[in-house]
């Protein structure tokens, strides 16, 4: 085994500080609380640290002759490497049937809740910035003599997921203990709502929109079981060399665990629901963050059983089998798949499909064995003793009802019918930096309407939700990395503001574009421009405001006159003698229903080509060309 870094080793084990401001109230000063008296070692496989060791620790450093920086490979590198050759392996077939066999699958979604308190102590949840073990009050890390203090400010976020959901509010529900024996879990039990949950019997509706399986039809309702609150767990940090560390800044962030009904029986659907529940979520302001940040988890139950043998349809489920920490949609589908054809495969040889806990990683074609399965007796579950019912006022799901906001489907039918986007680009937009980006276009609609006024039109409207989600997109693409090969980042929050591309910086551009005063070319340097800092005022060289950009730098938009447009596609024509006869005749005389665009924007490159393409405006020389080929047409029928 690699030799661990002696610094990076004391980074994880002694530098880790504990929130004072817990449910437990010191007697001691915080000068005299040491992590090395709290155990920060717990849940290594190696004891904890005492005194007299981390003394020879600290000796043992001093004696080391650091590697030269060359020699050391940062983690976060190395496993960004790893992951890179993960994901150009070859992904599993992606059929979503298999004759004579059904799937069925149930689905477990752990999402972080919007809070600014962890579930039962008032320490903040981590940030993705801070150093590990730093986010942990002395109940997340079962200090004897702890107590735990539900923390009100989950409630809100849970109850608006769980309303989202359509699912049923309970007026009392109860805490359950969990038992199991981790190192993620240093009480050796769980916080959760097994038996009780204060939301249950909801549903969710996928469309053929959402990417559901064609076999689904056109739309498929996939029942939601309950939806519960509890305690996340640590954080399991796996070194390429096989050693694993554990960061306790996660324990006992709130989450909400969604557990659906077992009803879905495709992969695709199974990716698509939980695309959606993401989403949902996002949209009423639930959870923190989404499948890319981590936010957002699934666990996935498979089982399969025979439909070639009569009266199939009243016989039970096949066993099931559970794959943990699901982090992509696509990962989802892959796991899926490969875990069906696993136990297909098995029951084909005689064999039997063990209740167990499977895992998946990006890039695998199988499903690998991480333990037995437990069973709700193995966790041995049992009321919490130090935690009181939780009783929700229905004034209070009634006021977060009437103040949910407007849903994704309904969202996604507003930007198609109001503003003129696409179905797949709405939701490209809903779906991208945790909604993020959808927030950003609002206000770059916003800016661009009120610089337009009486001019605006849903044309505009679509303008803007093409830039918003092309062009910005074409900016963090592999073609524009910094020096050290690393694509660089929007910048984009969840609140819709962008640091590398401001809003008001767009909507100056996308205004100049739609009053035909610079090229689409042109708009998008300023774009690329305004992306590599030209004007933020940290450049000497840089500008105050696009207009100014333009102006120094003469990029205003100089039209061809109308009759330089008609000599230029007069000109193009000259030589297209073969395709006037053999495309665009026949439509004229009525023997092709459908115009030929294609040749059209074929003529059009051309004109782009010929002419000044600085100048050439592509709309104008569209709608000049299509007149010039009709009268050309014209004339060829008259000779």
């Amino acid at each position: 085994m690699a030799r661990v870094p002696l610094p990076e080793l004391r980074r994880y084990l002694l530098r880790g500080q504990l929130s004072t401001g817990g449910c437990l109230h010191l007697l001691r000063s915080r000068a005299a609380l040491r992590p090395s008296q709290l155990g920060l070692g717990r849940g290594f496989t190696a004891s904890a640290l005492n005194r007299n060791q981390q003394q020879q620790l600290v000796e043992a450093e001093s004696n080391i002759v650091a590697a030269p920086p060359s020699a050391q490979t940062p983690i976060r590198k190395a496993l960004k490497a790893a992951l890179k050759a993960q994901k150009k392996a070859p992904a599993p077939a992606r059929r979503q049937t298999i004759d004579g066999w059904e799937l069925t699958v149930g689905i477990e979604i752990h999402a972080q809740l919007n809070s600014l308190r962890k579930l039962f102590s008032s320490a903040s949840p981590p940030s993705p910035t801070d150093e590990p073990n730093t986010r942990a009050a002395l109940f997340d890390l079962a200090t004897p003599g702890s107590q735990p203090v539900f923390q009100p400010a989950a409630l809100v976020p849970a109850l608006r997921a769980a309303l989202a959901l359509n699912c049923t509010i309970q007026p009392v529900s109860r805490w359950d203990r969990k038992h199991y024996f981790w190192w993620d879990q240093p009480g050796g039990y769980q916080i959760t709502q097994f038996h009780e949950p204060f939301a249950s019997e909801g549903c969710i509706k996928l469309y053929a929109k959402d990417g559901i399986a064609e076999e689904d039809g056109a739309s498929v309702t996939i029942g939601i079981q309950q939806v519960q609150m509890e305690q996340d767990t640590a954080k399991t940090i796996v070194r390429p060399d096989g050693m694993q560390w554990v960061d306790f800044n996660r324990v006992g962030v709130p989450l909400i665990e969604i557990i659906t009904k077992p009803q879905i029986h495709y992969p695709k659907t199974a990716a698509a629901l939980v695309r959606k529940v993401q989403a949902y979520l996002n949209s009423v302001d639930a959870c923190v963050s989404g499948m890319e940040a981590g936010g957002l988890r699934a666990d996935v139950n498979v089982s399969v059983r025979r439909t070639d043998q009569p009266s199939w349809q009243s016989q039970p489920l096949g066993q099931r089998t559970e794959i943990k920490n699901l982090s992509s949609f696509k990962a989802v589908e892959d796991a899926i798949i490969a875990e069906r054809d696993r136990q297909i495969s098995v029951l084909d040889q005689g064999g039997i499909v063990l209740g167990e806990t499977r895992g998946w990683s990006i890039g695998s074609t199988e499903t690998i064995r991480l333990r037995g399965k437990e069973g709700e007796v193995d966790y041995r579950y049992m009321p919490d003793p130090d935690l009181a019912p939780l009783l929700i006022e229905d004034s209070l799901v009634a006021h977060l009802k009437q103040t949910l906001g407007m849903l994704p489907d309904s969202e996604v039918d507003n930007l198609s019918s109001q503003w003129g986007l696409k179905v797949k680009d709405a939701m490209a937009l809903m779906q991208l930096d945790d909604g993020g980006r959808l927030e950003y276009f609002y206000d770059v609609v916003q800016r661009l309407q009120s610089r337009l006024g009486d001019r605006w039109n849903s044309d505009h409207a679509a303008l803007a939700g093409n830039w918003v989600l092309h062009e910005l997109g074409r900016l963090t693409s592999d073609r524009n990395v910094t020096s050290d090969g690393e694509a660089q980042s929007l910048g984009m929050h969840s609140t819709g503001t962008c640091s590398r591309v401001p809003a008001e910086h767009l909507a100056d551009i996308l205004l100049f574009l739609c009053e035909n005063r610079i090229s689409a070319n042109v708009a998008k340097d300023l774009l690329f421009a305004v992306f590599r800092g030209a004007f933020d005022g940290t450049l000497p060289e840089g500008y105050a405001s696009i207009e100014e950009a333009i102006k120094k730098e003469e990029l205003w938009f100089a039209h061809l006159t109308p009759e330089e447009y008609e000599q230029l596609a007069s000109q193009v024509l000259e030589s297209e003698e073969q395709a006037l006869v053999s495309k665009f005749a026949p439509y004229f005389s009525g023997k092709l229903k459908k115009y030929p665009d294609g040749q059209l924007q074929r003529l059009v490159g051309r004109m782009m080509k010929t002419g000044p393409a600085e100048r050439i405006d592509p709309r104008i020389a569209q709608s000049v060309l299509r007149k010039a080929v009709e009268e050309k047409v014209k004339s060829l029928e008259d000779q």
